[in-house]
């Protein structure tokens, strides 16, 4: 089982890494679901610790359908990143109509060449999660879909998450459930889905609050369930 913890700066990293989290999904923003973060922070980060960094690329809140603009900024982020020497890369293109987005995915994934790559929770605002399954299917690079079933809450998607993993089983993408997870309905949900990688963001702060820090004994209980 995999456990990634979103960090927002250093210290969050850290405190990830030393409770036992297996990778970190780096951002700012996090109240606006994850933005890029600065240069500054993805060197700080992956110098501090050994364990994965995979960073946020996403320009801004407004939508997951970019212009030109926004894709070039996206393709400089990206180099970036790359050069920083972090693991890999978390990204989303949607289409106005809320499919994904080949040509712009092409696009940035020409740029990510060694890099691990998630496509996050754009993928809950597709309208047919398979038909979108199918697609980010024919992208190698992609290894991984952040995903909480099409629900704000992945507690309340687990037939829609059980079914995601089926049609995971004998390719190269693994599912990274998110959104929602509680420590106590864990057991449960990993039972039910077969999920292998799970991901916590406010679920392992202090209160559940988002811009409150890690807490390391949250963090070190989840290990423990598995």
């Amino acid at each position: 089982m995999l456990l990634e913890v979103i960090a927002t700066h250093v210290t969050d990293a850290k405190i990830a890494e030393e409770s036992g989290a297996d990778r970190i999904e780096l951002i700012t923003g996090i109240l606006e679901g994850g933005l890029t973060p600065s240069y500054g922070l993805i060197e700080q980060v992956v110098n501090a610790v050994q364990i994965p960094v995979n960073v946020m690329v996403h320009p801004h809140s407004a939508s997951f359908c970019y212009n030109s603009d926004d894709l070039k900024t996206m393709q400089k982020d990206i180099q970036m990143i790359k050069k920083l020497g972090a693991n890999g890369i978390v990204l989303g293109v949607l289409t106005p109509d809320q499919k994904i987005n080949v040509e712009a995915l092409q696009f940035l994934l020409s740029e990510a060449d060694g890099l691990d790559v998630t496509f996050h929770r754009a993928f809950d605002e597709v309208p047919d999660q398979e038909e979108a399954f199918h697609t980010l299917l024919q992208f190698p690079q992609i290894k991984t879909i952040l995903t909480s079933g099409g629900q704000s809450n992945v507690l309340h998607a687990v037939d829609q998450m059980k079914q995601l993993v089926q049609w995971t089983e004998n390719t190269h993408i693994q599912i990274l459930a998110g959104s929602g997870l509680t420590i106590a309905a864990l057991p449960d949900f990993l039972k039910a889905t077969n999920v292998q990688e799970i991901h916590f963001g406010k679920g392992v702060r202090r209160n559940e609050q988002a811009l409150e820090p890690i807490d390391g004994d949250k963090v070190r209980a989840i290990k423990r369930l598995f």
